[in-house]
């Protein structure tokens, strides 16, 4: 048991957040094992309150990149405050967001806020950003382990995601992720993750 939980962190420890993919591809199989194993995440009363969006279509990714940078731009301009922007800095970001056409697949995570039944019915999902959201750390996990590289993108608001992906009305956009190999000329920030002490308490 040691030797298995050393041998994830050692595997973990190694991944990091990418912003300049390659054109490269891969087999789309390998993204359905890992939304699979994205599904066998816990969630409330195990109503699995998600579903996975696979996007290969340039005409797509291209929809979605030019609708993301209007709501970037915003933000980078007129809804950021000036810490979040300073904080953003060591990154080197801006309201451009190329890797939403160059990666050659991108995820899109929806949180079902309700099921929808085939007589048009609906029944409550519980706890769902928190199922969503260990759903998505799951599927970030199986794409590192994969070897592959991803990048965590939130632009907000995000409703224009459902149109664009002609969504049903009880789903909403959590989180896009481009998924791929690094570009050769990629820069990664050196950062540090927080040290044991400061993540854990033992009472």
């Amino acid at each position: 048991m040691g030797n298995q939980s050393s041998s994830y962190y050692k595997k973990m420890v190694e991944r990091r957040t990418v912003r300049e993919f390659s054109k490269e591809s891969f087999p789309i199989e390998i993204l359905y094992d890992c939304i699979m194993s994205a599904s066998s995440a816990p969630s409330g009363a195990n109503k699995q309150p998600w579903h996975f969006v696979i996007i290969k279509d340039p005409k797509v990714k291209n929809k979605i990149r030019e609708a993301a940078e209007i709501e970037e731009k915003e933000f980078y301009t007129r809804r950021a405050t000036k810490q979040w922007l300073e904080d953003l800095n060591q990154f080197g970001t801006d309201w451009n967001k190329p890797f939403l056409e160059d990666a050659p697949y991108l995820i899109v995570v929806f949180s079902q806020i309700f099921d929808k039944k085939e007589d048009g019915s609906t029944t409550k999902n519980y706890y769902v950003s928190e199922s969503v959201g260990i759903a998505t750390g799951f599927l970030i996990s199986a794409l590192h382990n994969a070897g592959l590289v991803t990048l965590t993108h939130t632009p907000s608001p995000m409703g224009f995601l459902s149109n664009i992906l002609k969504r049903p009305s009880n789903e909403r956009a959590f989180v896009i992720i481009p998924v791929g190999f690094p570009d050769k000329d990629a820069k990664v920030p050196t950062i540090k993750k927080k040290s044991l002490k400061r993540v854990c308490t033992v009472i």
